[in-house]
């Protein structure tokens, strides 16, 4: 019989997103290992999870990531809706009308922190998040009218439309789309945003933060940090009405004593 051997497993490093799978010989072996204690198959999923979750401290960027909407951000005692988006998802499209108007007629005691969330299986995704935090950079208040954008001129980015296009052509396309957002003669320097290192960067951490959130499709909505049902899936008006109604109630308030304008 085999002897069962102790097995050095691979690190993973969650915030480069790199898992190194171990080869079949040390699977074997740890299966070798867990069948023979079974508190060791309890416990050794458990370990492997918590250090690929696990972020150092030089990874834990400067602010808090997200894309505050209008003015309120973070008011005292208002209701705080996390939207995890993607710019080039058709849900995520579906999901901006209702809750903008919302967040319009419960101003100033709702506010939006929306988290750039490029998914994989979408085309240009990750450049198109990109650009949210290049405009981002360059001003601020053109951060929504660009994903608006995004969402308006969607079908252009993705599938047909962009197969047979080079990831040079797509930056310069989506360059000049965000410059429609951020004024025409910054042009130049959103297509510079595209090589600074730091919009790179910032983009990932985004993915990464929606990682540790447990995000794995958009739309997600968090309010006041707890996941609403039915994530993935767009919220229509009347559904945002019924979660933010009584949460303004069990603070003495109604909708009439929310409503403000900007």
């Amino acid at each position: 019989m085999q002897k069962c051997k102790s097995v050095d497993y691979p690190a993973m490093s969650f915030s480069s997103l790199v898992l190194t799978v171990p080869s079949p010989a040390k699977t074997r072996s740890a299966i070798c290992v867990m069948g023979r204690h079974p508190l060791l198959a309890f416990l050794l999923p458990l370990l492997l999870f918590f250090q690929g979750v696990s972020i150092a401290q030089s990874s834990i960027p400067a602010r808090y990531d997200g894309f505050p909407y209008g003015d309120n951000w973070g008011i005292a005692n208002g209701i705080i809706v996390e939207a995890f988006l993607d710019p080039l998802c058709p849900d995520s499209r579906d999901s901006w009308p209702p809750l903008k108007q919302v967040l319009l007629e419960y101003h100033p005691r709702l506010s939006l922190l929306a988290h750039p969330f490029p998914l994989p299986y979408h085309d240009n995704s990750f450049v198109a998040c990109r650009a949210l935090h290049i405009a981002n950079m360059l001003n601020v208040s053109a951060t929504y009218p660009l994903l608006e954008l995004f969402f308006k001129y969607q079908e252009k980015y993705y599938n047909n439309p962009t197969k047979n296009l080079s990831r040079e052509a797509i930056v310069d396309d989506i360059s000049r789309l965000g410059a429609e957002a951020v004024g025409n003669s910054l042009l130049p320097a959103f297509k510079d945003g595209f090589i600074n290192p730091h919009s790179d960067s910032a983009t990932r951490t985004s993915f990464n933060y929606g990682c540790t959130r447990g995000v794995f499709g958009t739309p997600f909505f968090f309010v006041n940090g707890f996941l609403l049902p039915n994530a993935g899936s767009a919220l229509d008006y009347e559904t945002w009405k019924s979660i933010i109604d009584p949460l303004l109630r069990n603070h003495g308030e109604g909708k009439d004593d929310a409503v403000s304008s900007f």
